[in-house]
């Protein structure tokens, strides 16, 4: 497997992480466990554009 390769099924996996963050932000009752979800999966989405953009060869990691 590639360098390529890891980094796209590492964007696909955090994709998918915060997607069900999203998803439970949506369910939760309490707004501050509804807040918390919604930063954790926008910090994740954050996260996986760093890695695609990795992938790609558009950016350097930050360090």
């Amino acid at each position: 497997m590639s360098d390529a390769d890891e980094y796209r099924g590492r964007v696909k996996e955090l994709r998918a992480k915060a997607k069900n963050l999203k998803e439970a932000a949506e369910r939760a009752t309490d707004p501050e466990e509804r807040r918390r979800l919604k930063e954790k999966a926008r910090r994740i989405e954050v996260e996986s554009e760093q890695v695609s953009g990795m992938a790609s060869g558009d950016i350097y990691p930050m360090e």
